[in-house]
Order: structure tokens, then sequence, then C-alpha cells
């Protein structure tokens, strides 16, 4: 599941900043892209709940690791992409 939600947020994220070169209302893409990242790191924290509650160490010991690094960088990089379009507005203001 938090796959498909994580893509989902990629593709929503990449809407956002087409919408802000294009010069459409962003705002509601932008928005989209923060939930759905904030929903796959929740899937995610799911899915990890799940091995806990079957004891399944060896796949906590596997996985967790490596994806902690990967959903922290991939996190940041969804919020900086998702709030270009505000900073680039704020920046063409001044």
């Amino acid at each position: 599941m938090w796959i498909i939600v994580g893509l989902l947020a990629i593709l929503v994220t990449f809407i956002n900043l087409f919408l802000y070169i294009t010069g459409k209302d962003y705002k509601l893409a932008m928005a989209l892209g923060l939930s759905l990242t904030a929903l796959t790191l929740c899937a995610e924290y799911s899915l990890v709940s799940d091995w806990v509650k079957a004891e399944d160490w060896a796949a906590l010991l596997d996985v967790v690791p490596t994806m902690e690094k990967a959903l922290w960088i991939l996190t940041i990089v969804s919020i900086l992409l998702n709030i270009v379009p505000i900073l680039l507005d704020l920046k063409n203001k001044k």
C-alpha cells in the first residue's frame, strides 16, 4: 500500500510543479502532494507495526534501517519540491 501512495505522491508533486510552470493554480496539487507524502509515512509505519505484532524480527532488521534513511530523504525532497512554487512566488513578488 505504501508503494502505491508513495508513487501517487511523486506523481502529484510533479503535477504541482507542472501547474506552477504553466501558470495555473497549483495549491490543491501542493496540498495533495504533501498529504500523500504523510499517508505514505503512515502506511509504512503500519507495515512496520504489523511486523512487530507478528514478531518478524528478521523483516525489521533487514528493512527498517535502510527504509528509515530513504523515508527521511524522500520526505524532505517531497516537502521541498512541493513548496518550491510558493518560494518562487515570494521571490518574484520582491
